[in-house]
């Protein structure tokens, strides 16, 4: 991606989060990948979108202050997901954000209604648990963008997969493989990130 016009547009406060973020362990998306989810948005404004794996609630937030969605995120760890409703809050966010904190797999099922945008960045060795409801929630037209599916290499098969990694590995595989046979999605593999699926609900 040539320029990230639409990153560089976000509020400082949050591009300073970000690089915090970056810099040390709690995940974000990188700038690559939050730049196709805003050309996205942008293009093609949803009504709803989704967030798996929400970290602090920076990409959350981003999405947020670019549109006028109504978010819901799903995070795992209490402390990211404490700093993420503090981050809806600095940002007047919080009600149009729902967060719910748990498993992603226990939480997704209960869900209803459609999403117009799912953003899947969780545990990759769940991916494949999730398909089915990912492809409940998604409306037709929609959009399910999969973060991290290339994994080093792994995910291709372009790199060599360290012994302790074969099995997350075989799961990312397997996800892909799902992600492309299936005759309701198409999808392609974008090489940003470590990997970007785009996969439309036909």
């Amino acid at each position: 991606m040539a320029e990230l016009l639409r990153v560089k547009r976000l509020d400082e406060r949050l591009l300073a989060l970000r690089e915090r973020a970056k810099a040390g362990r709690d995940p974000t998306a990188t700038d690559e990948t939050l730049e196709c989810l805003l050309e996205h948005i942008e293009r093609e404004p949803p009504a709803r979108i989704l967030e798996i794996g929400a970290g602090e609630g920076l990409t959350s937030c981003a999405l947020l202050l670019f549109s006028a969605a109504e978010l819901t995120a799903i995070e795992a760890d209490p402390l990211r997901a404490a700093r993420a409703r503090e981050n809806f809050e600095r940002f007047g966010l919080s009600e149009r954000a729902v967060l719910y904190e748990g498993d992603a797999g226990e939480i997704l099922p209960l869900l209803g209604g459609e999403y117009g945008l799912i953003f899947l960045d969780g545990p990759k060795a769940q991916y494949r648990r999730y398909l089915p409801d990912l492809k409940r929630l998604l409306r037709r037209g929609g959009v399910l963008f999969s973060d991290d599916v290339l994994l080093f290499g792994w995910g291709s098969g372009a790199a060599p997969i360290p012994s302790k990694r074969r099995m997350l590995a075989a799961h990312i595989q397997e996800y892909l493989r799902l992600l492309q046979a299936d005759p309701e999605l198409s999808t392609e593999i974008l090489p940003i990130g470590e990997g970007l699926a785009v996969s439309t609900r036909l």
